[in-house]
């Protein structure tokens, strides 16, 4: 293997670790916002949003 093609093969390599980490730490993210969305939620606090206490569909 010649040393371009070393070089080629390792950032692509490195490029996807870097990019399968991001991944898993936003659905790693997402997962405890959604938990904490449900705790406060479970707790009585509403959204801003939703200012006439309507529940969504």
């Amino acid at each position: 293997m010649s040393a371009h093609a070393l070089y080629v093969t390792a950032a692509y390599a490195i490029t996807a670790v870097v990019l399968a980490g991001l991944i898993g730490w936003i659905l790693l993210d997402q997962r405890a916002r959604k938990r904490e969305l449900a705790e406060l939620e479970a707790a009585g606090v509403r959204r801003r949003s939703d200012k006439a206490g309507t529940p969504k569909p």
